[in-house]
């Protein structure tokens, strides 16, 4: 079953994670495209400040902002009922918003783990498991799940970061050919090293040494190298093609390719490189 084309414009776009980054870009095109917008982010004034921008670009659009934890359960649920009851019928749910953490495994407590895993997978499970009813009411509506070059690949020193990413991953695959039976399209992201505010905002294992912090969120910072905007912008391409993955700059296709030439193999490569960089406590996202 071969899905139309997306169309944007009238419809409305629920979109986490919208105050900074890919998500603040995502919002933009969004808005360009004519779509009315839910937009969701912990950060109030950076998101009441991407809202403003987009009004005053485009005085005629509905522009919605939500304030909210994803790494509250509770949250989450208030925030879906919210939306199903003005919005009983969305055309796109794009669940961007995501939270790092650095360091080992026995470097990270449980609760740093558990707030990563809340945020970056039971959050976009429990928005979609409850906006599916407003999904598939809307004919030809799509689902975006942001995972990352960690969904890919799993290196050191990102155990909490790479295990939300995978289990986004396999929920978006399997969610794929679930919902096309009722004209959902789901794609699944991959960005690679983008500019953002991912580096600096990123929690660090409680257990990991201060004198390693700061070098290592410089070392990282650095590699964020990709322009935000061309990282919206492929992605909304995607979603109006309904395709099924995207890879976004080569520091994400690379590194795919290696992992399906070498399932096994290509762990060493990467913990070699991790290693000789210093970046075991280190992160990137989107």
């Amino acid at each position: 079953m071969r899905l139309p084309e997306y169309r944007f414009a009238g419809r409305t776009a629920v979109l986490t994670g919208a105050a900074s980054g890919i998500g603040e870009q995502l919002a933009y095109g969004l808005a360009f495209r004519g779509s009315d917008l839910v937009l969701i982010d912990v950060d109030g004034d950076r998101l009441e400040a991407v809202a403003g921008r987009i009004r005053t670009a485009h005085p005629a659009l509905p522009v919605r902002t939500i304030v909210a934890d994803l790494a509250d359960r509770s949250a989450v649920e208030g925030l879906a009922d919210r939306i199903l009851a003005e919005h009983p019928a969305i055309g796109l749910l794009i669940n961007n918003a995501g939270v790092a953490l650095g360091g080992r495994f026995d470097q990270v407590s449980i609760e740093q783990f558990e707030t990563v895993m809340n945020v970056n997978f039971r959050a976009p499970m429990l928005m979609t498991h409850m906006l599916i009813p407003a999904l598939t009411a809307s004919p030809g509506s799509h689902l975006v799940n942001v995972s990352s070059l960690f969904g890919l690949i799993a290196p050191p020193g990102q155990s909490a970061y790479s295990a939300s990413k995978f289990a986004l991953r396999g929920l978006s695959e399997s969610l794929r050919s679930e919902l096309l039976d009722n004209g959902v399209g789901v794609t699944t992201v991959h960005p690679g090293g983008i500019r953002t505010r991912i580096a600096e905002s990123a929690l660090v294992g409680s257990r990991v040494p201060e004198e390693e912090i700061e070098p290592n969120r410089q070392l990282f910072a650095a590699l964020l190298s990709y322009p935000p905007d061309k990282a919206a912008e492929q992605i909304l391409r995607a979603v109006a093609k309904r395709k099924a993955r995207l890879l976004i700059a080569a520091s994400a296709k690379a590194p795919d390719l290696l992992a399906r030439l070498m399932p096994v193999g290509h762990a060493r490569i990467v913990r070699a490189l991790t290693v000789a960089r210093g970046a075991g406590t280190a992160v990137v996202r989107q």
